[in-house]
């Protein structure tokens, strides 16, 4: 399993900006999706995070109510739509799959990230 994010860049305070996700390979074995961050100089951290056959949701309590997250199942690809954004969602925006390999022998749970992609919002 591959995944590649695009849509990042430069927006003002309270704009907006859409990131994609594609997922590409072995991609009946993902089971969710997510939207992580990392702000220079702090820890990587969830954004949100969206199950693919059921599509259920989760966020960080700092994005609630202005970013949403979405999928298109039957093409393995996650959207964020992120509104009212603010100078503290600056970072690097990663996605990553949750992927379930079952062999005779075990079952594995991995997770696959993509290189990231920069959204900078000026205040």
């Amino acid at each position: 399993v591959q995944v590649v994010e695009s849509g990042g860049g430069l927006v003002h305070a309270g704009g907006s900006l859409r990131l994609s996700c594609a997922a590409s390979g072995s991609t009946h074995n993902i089971n969710a999706m997510g939207w992580y961050r990392q702000a220079p100089g702090k820890e990587r951290e969830l954004v949100g995070r969206i199950t693919i056959r059921g599509g259920s949701t989760n966020y960080a309590d700092s994005v609630k109510g202005r970013f949403t997250i979405s999928r298109e199942a039957a093409e393995y690809t996650v959207y964020l739509q992120m509104n009212n954004l603010k100078p503290a969602d600056t970072g690097v925006y990663y996605c990553r799959a949750e992927v379930t390999v079952v062999t005779i022998e075990a079952r594995k749970d991995l997770e696959v990230w993509g290189q990231g992609t920069l959204v900078t919002v000026s205040s």
